[in-house]
Formats: C-alpha cells, sequence, structure tokens
C-alpha cells in the first residue's frame, strides 16, 4: 500500500555515478557523488521533510543490490526534492 503524501527518494536518484537510464533523476551538475543514505536523512532532515529510512529495500533496476530508500513528505515534486536533498548534502560536504 503506497503513503499519501509521501515521496520516495533512491540514492540512484540523486548519485552523479548513474545515468539517467540507471535510475538518476536530476542533472549530473545537481547530483552528487555516491550519497548514502545516512546523508540523504540528514539532509530531508534538515529540510523539514520528516524521512523515514528504509535500508533493506532494493532499487527495482538493480534488484540485486539492497541500496535502500528515504521516504520524504511531498510538499514539492520528486525532482524538486531530489535537488534540494543535493543541494544540502553538497553543503555538508564542503563543511
Amino acid at each position: 500500500m503506497k503513503d499519501e503524501g509521501r515521496l520516495v527518494i533512491w540514492p540512484a536518484s540523486i548519485d552523479r555515478s548513474k545515468s539517467r537510464n540507471e535510475g538518476r533523476i536530476i542533472s549530473r551538475k545537481s547530483s552528487v557523488k555516491e550519497p548514502s543514505l545516512e546523508e540523504m536523512e540528514k539532509a530531508a532532515a534538515s529540510l523539514d521533510l520528516n524521512p523515514e529510512v528504509q535500508k533493506d529495500k532494493a532499487y527495482p533496476r538493480s534488484w540485486w543490490e539492497k541500496s535502500g530508500r528515504i521516504m520524504v513528505d511531498k510538499n514539492e515534486s520528486r525532482t524538486t526534492t531530489a535537488r534540494q536533498i543535493s543541494k544540502t548534502i553538497k553543503k555538508y560536504r564542503q563543511g
């Protein structure tokens, strides 16, 4: 059953090393290299998106890898939310 008002963001959605075909949904310029679930959770929490981490989930296009995912509140479109999370991760990585 899908959670109403929630978005699923996979690490592959904002991973610079992935192609669009492999699941990246934002531009390479906006994306980050190899985002971790912890970074994504911290970024989503700082954006007040109420993140819920699901570590045992596998991205459908790479079903053999248990990369996990986060579910966040739907305030904006999926792409806009992914860009915001990616931008926040970049800020944390810069120090």
